[in-house]
């Protein structure tokens, strides 16, 4: 009798649960709350920190938080870089007009021509990979790595480009990350509003990189796994961020973890062959975490990591079943040609063909607008409106 009770009481609860799991799934969030949530957050805390005086311009607050250009998906700006740009009186300045369409317009051949075209064969590799070889599943996680380059990182120019025009400067939020040596580069150039958001408001007040070993790689942990669990409930996230985690810790033993501060090949048209494999190592690493962030579930994630090392590499992929596909692969080296050659710019296109005749510059702006006309019809939406 006291069993049928207990398990009636436990049915019951668990129905309860499930019927709040349920409807929580039909409320319908903000758009960006996570972004204008942290970035309050970020005026909250500096303001207790006496770093910042508390605004008495109610209007400039409200227009901090809600700033149309970067209100969805970032970049997270601090209260102490934007907020004081609201108190100034703004005019038209030609050349950051320049500047800001010239970022606009690389953002949008990033996100319209490769990060949508990447979509189609990462999304059409990654829902059939039981089906598929080795070889494809490889090809499938290089493409969602630079789909969610090209997807956020494009955003990213957009907004920034979009508030040059009104006058304000946002931080820069990717500064050429897949050209990085190692890991810890890598995370000092990729969303780097979010990286130092954790760095400053997460990880230095848990005691960084004082204390002992212990506490140290306790600190790291948290900072990745808190940065995976931002992304969402999901495991796949916990575990991206885990192994994103213990990518960087070997660094931090070493003391290599701020050895890669200067950009790759400074002044050199081309890297030297230790930084060839130093790239190479780190890109390989964190295309292999982003099977873990792109994947639906854990069990997803191991079965496409386990074809990926079957037999199935050794086997040539079959092109001919993906539509563009060379129009595909040429317009990403196009991209990371012209990346390379801006690497030590804010946006790839901020001194480039600066010195060629005019004619020849306008027939290389004029030309990517055409290509972003004739390669937009793959729209897909942005991957961080949904965080």
């Amino acid at each position: 009798m006291a069993y049928s009770s207990i398990h009636l009481l436990l049915s019951q609860l668990w129905l309860q649960l499930y019927r709040l799991k349920v409807q929580s799934l039909n409320v319908i969030l903000p758009v960006g709350i996570s972004f204008y949530t942290f970035q309050t957050l970020s005026y909250t805390i500096d303001v207790y920190k006496r770093k910042l005086e508390p605004t008495k311009d109610l209007i400039s607050f409200m227009a901090f938080v809600s700033f149309f250009p970067q209100l969805v998906a970032g970049p997270i700006e601090r209260a102490t870089h934007l907020l004081p740009q609201f108190y100034k009186k703004r005019e038209f300045n030609y050349n950051n007009a320049v500047a800001g369409l010239k970022q606009i317009l690389w953002g949008l051949f990033k996100k319209v021509v490769i990060a949508d075209s990447c979509a189609i064969y990462a999304n059409m590799i990654f829902g059939n990979s039981e089906n598929l070889p080795g070889s494809t599943l490889v090809l499938g996680a290089l493409f969602f790595t630079f789909q969610i380059y090209g997807d956020f990182s494009g955003y990213s120019d957009i907004a920034i480009g979009t508030a040059r025009l009104f006058g304000f400067q946002l931080m820069q939020n990717f500064a050429f990350p897949y050209f990085s040596r190692d890991i810890a580069e890598f995370w000092r150039r990729w969303h780097i509003s979010l990286s130092t958001w954790f760095r400053d408001y997460v990880y230095i007040p848990l005691g960084g990189s004082r204390g002992s070993l212990a506490k140290k790689i306790r600190n790291t942990f948290i900072i990745f796994l808190v940065s995976g669990f931002w992304h969402g409930a999901n495991w796949t996230f916990i575990a991206w961020g885990a192994l994103n985690a213990m990518y960087i810790i070997p660094l931090m033993l070493l003391k290599r973890n701020r050895n890669n501060l200067e950009v790759v090949a400074q002044g050199k048209l081309l890297p030297s062959f230790q930084e060839i494999g130093a790239m190479l190592l780190t890109f390989s690493l964190t295309v292999f975490a982003w099977i873990f962030f792109r994947a639906e579930n854990m069990g997803h994630a191991f079965s496409y990591i386990s074809g990926i090392f079957s037999s199935g590499l050794f086997t040539a992929p079959d092109f001919s079943v993906y539509e563009n596909f060379t129009l595909t692969v040429v317009m990403l080296l196009f991209m990371l040609i012209i990346e390379w050659l801006g690497r030590d710019k804010k946006f790839a296109l901020e001194s480039f063909a600066a010195q060629w005749p005019k004619i020849l510059r306008y027939v290389f702006y004029y030309g990517l607008i055409l290509i972003i006309l004739l390669l937009s019809g793959n729209q897909q939406q942005f991957i961080y409106f949904q965080f």
